[in-house]
């Protein structure tokens, strides 16, 4: 134990500007992160703010129960599935296809202007995003109107109708973040060897092929990274977004297991139940992220442990 604390001193006195440098993260989690789990014990007792975590009583598993046998169980869980689905195979493939398309662009003047431009609406408060959405969408939009124009298609109310909002939400996220993922991805080929470019030449590959059996395999393992990550955040699907553009009338599509436990905890007051539900979803979460992870281990080399 003696030895262990020797080593530990010194390492500290060796990289103790890194562990300043660090320390702001490790106290961020600490405060935000770490420090909240204490109150997931209300999850399992009727909580009451007066009687605070330790004095309120205990009730067990019942409101999972009353959440798993409720009404909006099934369609909650199966809006969060289907958004994070079209999440995954629509918007997180977009990064890598840009990034792709970039790197076979040969003018640097092009090249730099598409970035700027599609990396752009990532820096736009969400806010605005959604009533920039809301003004196109809406009857008198800019989208009715070229739909009027073209083919002649009556003004449709597009945020109202709940048909339309999967659509709406995952496209305006392609276009909010296709261009700041595809920085990732593009820093990632900037690693690839050069050699195996010319070698590829040499054998007659063109960039068609070049892309497929090197680009693409070059950037795998970040690829994995980010996809591990992803499904480990598959039941957390935008909630801010969503609440900022859902209504009544939406609800049958739009509304998701984050939404519902802001409207119960916050709205209605209902801390243990929407405590409850809340660690339902970061549980399987959790599940999800083991999975992954675990399934990434066994097929490559590739894994976040």
């Amino acid at each position: 134990m003696a030895n262990f604390n020797e080593k530990v001193k010194k390492d500290f006195k060796r990289n103790k500007i890194i562990y300043l440098m660090v320390s702001p993260v490790v106290l961020y989690y600490i405060v935000f992160q770490y420090g909240p789990m204490y109150g997931l014990q209300i999850a399992f007792k009727d909580y009451s703010p007066v009687l605070g975590f330790l004095g309120s009583p205990w009730v067990g598993f019942d409101h999972f129960k009353e959440f798993f046998n409720s009404f909006f169980f099934w369609r909650l869980l199966k809006n969060t599935i289907i958004l994070s689905f079209y999440s995954l195979i629509f918007a997180f493939p977009a990064g890598i296809i840009l990034a792709l398309l970039l790197n076979e662009v040969r003018s640097k003047m092009f090249k730099r202007t598409v970035q700027t431009v599609t990396y752009m609406p990532h820096f736009i408060s969400l806010v605005v995003i959604v009533g920039i959405l809301f003004d196109f969408t809406a009857r008198d939009g800019v989208i009715n109107d070229i739909l009027g124009f073209l083919f002649g298609i009556e003004p449709i109310a597009f945020m109202q109708q709940a048909e339309w909002f999967r659509t709406l939400f995952i496209g305006s996220d392609i276009w909010q973040n296709v261009g700041w993922s595809s920085i990732i991805f593009l820093a990632a080929m900037s690693n690839i060897d050069t050699a195996l470019y010319e070698a590829a030449k040499m054998d007659g590959a063109g960039r068609f092929k070049q892309m497929f059996h090197i680009t693409l395999p070059g950037i795998m393992p970040t690829v994995v990274i980010l996809l591990i990550l992803l499904i480990g955040k598959f039941m957390t699907v935008g909630e801010e977004k969503i609440l900022l553009m859902y209504n009544p009338t939406t609800y049958e599509t739009a509304d998701v297991i984050g939404t519902y436990v802001y409207r119960k905890g916050i709205l209605e007051s209902n801390f243990s139940y929407s405590a409850a539900v809340g660690l339902f979803k970061a549980i399987i979460a959790f599940t999800l992220l083991v999975i992954a992870n675990g399934i990434a281990r066994k097929v490559g080399d590739t894994k976040l442990w």
